[in-house]
């Protein structure tokens, strides 16, 4: 990995060259962290799964047809879509297999860049393809560009190959030459919208080799973005809130943040606070995730919320946290992992849903009041059903949340700002490599054990360790002694003189909380881990013929229309018993496997009824206790866990 020199403070990884504004956490080089425990089951899951196979499962977009293999097919973003989850998937578990899938992608990009800097598909002079599936139009467009832009930089990072910074030296003075004519919507507006994706490799390559021309080219590619600093600094008109598509505003996010590392006034950062705090409010679910079915049209939890939605908010956090240091982001990213991700994908990872929801009772081929339904394809499991952005996009998830498990920092030590069971090497104080391996059940469990490998001299740097907001006062130890407690919502620094086997203890307590939401209706949370209620099911496979193949429906078997008895601030420890299992398997985001149970009061709502397929509307809270109805005990498992589910729960006096 190349290193600024002369103008900007040298560390051992790259590190923003001025004017941009100084990082406080740096990535590291693809497969210098390894995944261990669910985590690794979870990758090669993908790998055997549908992200390893989509070539053969979608031949007709990701075959040899392919635009992006020189072939008559697809020329958008599906290719490289895939690619942007199948490249660091690949390099992270060092698999031949996969990096042979992914290598005539990469090598035809490179190879068949035009003379102009043009790389990508070519427009031809034959018609569009009319194939179902196919798109030959506008190959010129800006937006897949993007993706592929970003595929490289993975690439790149886990290979070192300089052709990849000579192609995007070229391509971007090709940008800068054409955006004042053609800009980033000039073919669709799908390239204003997210150019923020475009921006942010435009820095990364200014950082590599200094080229004071892409400043001027970052200046231009912003003014043409979507002016997402104003919209998000204006939502007080609530109809901008309303008319969002989903997986742009989930992109369009960290633009003014990916920007504000160049002109860095303080409304960029401000409008994205009030913007997670304004779709909080208005289009927020438990999950992490907001409702957008495409379109954002308030916060009722059986509107959708589409997979594609999910790992690019989780991406765009992923970047926020990097350039800010700030633990609202980390804690807002773990969520989405940790609830929302493992749910939406089957469990051998073949198959997904489309849209998924925070009440979700039944899965069945029905137009539900989605605003943008597939014909009734886009809740169900299946390889195409909904529309295929997702099919080819779902795969970056955890690659990437993998990726950013540990960073480095501006003062060259490590940090660890995500945690799950992984190891890393990484370099340190003058530049030595040293090994830290990392042992946990978490998110399940509150114990975070890190050991220090390093068989040289001792060696003195910062480690950095992220107290989540949710935790009121962590426990810090090193090799069995009490360090310090901190409170939650930093980021704490040890700063000692390192020695082989060094272990540091983290102690996360989690404690139980409720949340307020639609209709006044509540959540549980404790730690990381948003609860639903558990409900029994029964899937069932149906064969089909038409462009969305066969896919599955998910019938409840047990009942769902509980509302939770209403517990007092004070109280709301006791009166929820925590079960937490000995043994965590292997996988444990399934219904049978959830290592963490809480049982808790609650009362049948018989007027609340199925509508449409979906959980009727919510019963504002309070409701009074229904007649001929006495308090039960229900079973609340990890939202990951769960396929039907009940989240948002009415509360009963």
């Amino acid at each position: 990995m190349a290193i600024p020199s002369g103008d900007t403070v040298k560390t051992n990884y790259l590190q923003n060259r001025t004017p941009l504004l100084q990082k406080p956490f740096l990535e590291l080089p693809i497969g210098a962290i390894q995944p261990a425990g669910w985590l690794k089951v979870q990758l090669v899951k993908m790998k055997n799964g549908s992200t390893g196979h989509l070539d053969s499962l979608y031949s007709k977009v990701m075959g040899k047809r392919n635009g992006w293999l020189g072939g008559d097919g697809d020329v958008w973003e599906r290719g490289p879509y895939w690619l942007d989850g199948l490249v660091p998937l690949a390099y992270i578990l060092n698999d031949k297999e996969l990096i042979n899938k992914v290598k005539p992608w990469i090598e035809w990009s490179i190879t068949h860049q035009r003379a102009d800097g043009y790389f990508g598909p070519e427009p031809t002079k034959e018609k569009p393809a009319n194939e179902a599936g196919l798109q030959r139009d506008k190959p010129q467009d800006w937006w897949p560009k993007m993706v592929m832009l970003k595929v490289l930089q993975q690439y790149y990072s886990a290979t070192g190959d300089k052709r990849v910074i000579n192609l995007m030296t070229k391509y971007f003075h090709y940008q800068l030459k054409q955006l004042p004519t053609t800009p980033l919507d000039h073919w669709s507006w799908w390239g204003s919208q997210r150019g923020g994706d475009n921006l942010m490799v435009v820095y990364w390559l200014y950082n590599i080799t200094g080229d004071k021309t892409l400043l001027d080219l970052a200046n231009l590619i912003h003014k043409q973005t979507f002016d997402w600093t104003d919209t998000f600094s204006k939502t007080d008109n609530l109809s901008k809130l309303f008319s969002f598509h989903g997986v742009n505003l989930a992109q369009g996010i960290k633009e003014p943040v990916i920007y504000y590392q160049q002109d860095p006034g303080k409304k960029y950062p401000a409008s994205v606070n009030k913007a997670f705090k304004d779709i909080r409010q208005y289009l927020g679910q438990p999950q992490g995730m907001f409702g957008a079915d495409e379109l954002t049209h308030g916060n009722v939890p059986t509107q959708g919320s589409e997979f594609c939605t999910a790992v690019e908010m989780m991406f765009s956090l992923e970047n926020l946290m990097s350039i800010t240091g700030d633990v609202k982001y980390m804690d807002h990213l773990e969520k989405i992992a940790f609830n929302a991700l493992p749910t939406q994908a089957s469990d051998d990872y073949m198959t997904h849903q489309y849209y998924q929801q925070a009440n979700q009772v039944m899965i069945s081929r029905l137009d539900r009041n989605f605003m943008t339904p597939y014909d009734g394809t886009d809740q169900c499991f299946g390889i195409l059903t909904g529309y295929p952005c997702c099919t080819a996009n779902m795969h970056q998830g955890w690659p990437k949340f993998t990726q950013n498990l540990w960073m480095a920092t501006e003062d060259n030590g490590v940090a660890a700002l995500l945690y799950a069971p992984s190891s890393v090497k990484i370099k340190v104080a003058n530049g030595t490599e040293v090994e830290f391996i990392e042992k946990t059940n978490y998110p399940f469990a509150d114990a975070i054990h890190f050991t220090y490998k390093n068989k040289g001299a001792k060696i003195t740097f910062p480690f950095h360790l992220r107290i989540p907001a949710w935790c009121d006062e962590a426990e810090i130890a090193v090799n069995g002694e009490k360090l310090q407690n901190a409170k939650g919502g930093q980021v704490i620094k040890i700063n000692r003189n390192w020695k082989d086997n060094d272990e540091v203890t983290l102690i996360l307590p989690m404690k139980i909380s409720l949340e307020r939401w639609n209709e006044n209706s509540e959540s549980v949370e404790r730690g990381p881990l948003v609860y639903a209620l558990k409900v029994d099911e029964s899937w069932e496979k149906k064969k089909n013929n038409d462009q969305y193949g066969d896919y599955y429906e998910v019938h409840p078997l047990s009942p769902w229309n509980y509302g939770l008895l209403e517990i007092p601030k004070e109280k709301w420890q006791e009166a929820f018993q925590v079960i937490e299992s000995e043994h965590i398997s292997d996988y444990p985001w399934t219904l049978a496997d959830a290592p963490v149970e809480l049982k808790a009061s609650a009362v049948r709502l018989p007027n609340w009824q199925l509508y449409n397929g979906n959980a009727g509307p919510l019963p504002y809270s309070p409701q009074p206790m229904p007649p001929g109805e006495k308090p039960v005990t229900v079973t609340l498992i990890p939202y990951g866990c769960t396929t039907l589910r009940i989240t948002e729960f009415p509360v009963v006096e």
